[in-house]
């Protein structure tokens, strides 16, 4: 711990890691997980089995995903609102980068909390054998315009956020020493938040392409 810092230090390091361990490797698996939707009803609903018959899933998803998500999207709030900004350390940031990052973090934590209560607690349970309609649920529910467009800006929002948030964990904990090492490494954090981008926009054409005729629950005529 470094003179003068005391715990401000830690849960600003604890902050930052917990952006890359354990949400954003939650992050990248979910993406990937989505984009079976691309490979129709039974490989997402297959995927959604697998993640969700996982030994001891319940205390998976509350000691890694939400505690760490609300830990982190909170005193990410806090440190927004105290206005504390390094924006002058790094030489590939601005003011508009870190406002950008604490934007599209708010958006995130939005576009996130709505899909974790719309996905695990309303509607399908999951977690109790209703994984073979989870491709349905997110068909139907983006049956409504509006909702595939919060979708679409909830990711790019993610995305950049995540990306972002890698290249700031990396020059904050020295892996990334010296202006060179940080500009080039800004362009593989850029080159991965469109990469996530395409992935969820993929995942997103996977469920809004599939005809009605394939998916359970559909009433047809």
């Amino acid at each position: 711990m470094r003179a003068g810092q005391g715990y401000s230090f830690v849960l600003r390091r604890l902050h930052s890691l917990s952006g890359i361990v354990p949400i954003g490797a939650f992050l990248l698996e979910h993406f990937i997980s989505n984009s079976e939707a691309a490979n129709g009803v039974q490989a997402y609903n297959d995927q959604v089995k697998f993640l969700t018959s996982l030994p001891f899933v319940h205390v998976l998803e509350w000691v890694f995903i939400f505690i760490p998500l609300l830990y982190h999207a909170l005193y990410g709030i806090y440190i927004w609102y105290r206005g504390e900004s390094n924006v002058g350390e790094y030489p590939w940031t601005g003011n508009w980068l870190y406002t950008s990052q604490r934007w599209t973090g708010i958006i995130a934590f939005i576009y996130i909390l709505y899909h974790v209560i719309d996905m695990r607690f309303m509607g399908v349970h999951l977690m109790g054998g209703g994984y073979q309609y989870a491709f349905s649920k997110v068909w139907f529910d983006f049956q409504h315009p509006w909702i595939v467009a919060f979708y679409i800006i909830g990711i790019v929002a993610a995305s950049w956020h995540f990306s972002y948030g890698v290249w700031l964990f990396a020059a904050k904990w020295g892996l990334t020493v010296g202006a060179n090492a940080r500009r080039k490494f800004g362009y593989v954090c850029l080159f991965l938040a469109v990469a996530l981008v395409g992935i969820g926009i993929w995942s997103v054409i996977g469920f809004v392409s599939t005809p009605a005729d394939q998916v359970p629950w559909v009433m047809h005529d």
